[in-house]
């Protein structure tokens, strides 16, 4: 199969896993156990050294980041329609999609594993907290996007696309870090919309996800 999707159950590998199912594409997709560090084992060390998902495998040429991953999906099924193609809408879908990536994503990861950016517990413990803080902000911002579009639309256009898939990803996040999603009620009615999707559903079955975490 010329299609390879390595993917971790609830990471941001959700994002492209969804897009290739929406596509009704052929393609491989091949979990990988982050909690048991399968990441670092050779085989995967030996297609992607940084020891992350996802890794899109085309034809043999490994593609990483989220960010390449979703733009080369995008080119790759125009008929999809997962990003605009009038230049100023796609220009701020991939603006959006970069803050999801490297503002959002980040904040969560501190959260969830202050232990990579410092080995003293009492600095954990302040990460942890800071970023908790930091998160529902962001939450409200995404939010605020959300509602500024019409309630039958997507984040990007007319088809369901990376965006709504990232947002689900975020917002389920947040109920980790012990955020009620509920409390933001606009994003957490697009967060469920966007789980109803037949193809959606299809990749939240096979990571077996639960879309709410939150334990009050």
């Amino acid at each position: 199969m010329s299609l390879k999707l390595y993917f971790a159950p609830g990471a941001c590998s959700f994002v492209p896993h969804c897009m290739l199912q929406r596509a009704g594409a052929e393609y491989e997709p091949i979990m990988v156990k982050l909690h048991k560090g399968e990441q670092h084992e050779a085989d995967y060390q030996a297609i992607n050294p940084r020891g992350q998902v996802p890794v899109l495998v085309d034809d043999g040429q490994v593609v990483t980041q989220i960010l390449a991953i979703v733009l080369h999906l995008d080119q790759k099924f125009p008929d999809a329609q997962f990003l605009p193609t009038s230049p100023l809408a796609r220009t701020k879908a991939i603006e959006t999609l970069a803050w999801m990536n490297n503002t959002v994503h980040p904040t969560f990861t501190h959260i969830f594993m202050p232990q990579k950016f410092s080995d003293q517990a009492d600095v954990q413990a302040n990460l942890k907290a800071f970023n908790t803080q930091t998160y529902k902000g962001l939450l409200s911002e995404l939010e605020s996007f959300v509602s500024a579009k019409a309630p039958s639309a997507w984040l990007s256009g007319d088809q369901l696309g990376p965006l709504d898939a990232y947002a689900l990803t975020l917002t389920r996040w947040g109920s980790i870090a012990g955020i009620n999603p509920s409390t933001y009620a606009l994003l957490w009615a697009h967060v469920q919309r966007v789980a109803a999707d037949q193809a959606v559903s299809v990749v939240i079955e096979r990571e077996r996800l639960q879309l709410n975490l939150f334990k009050g």
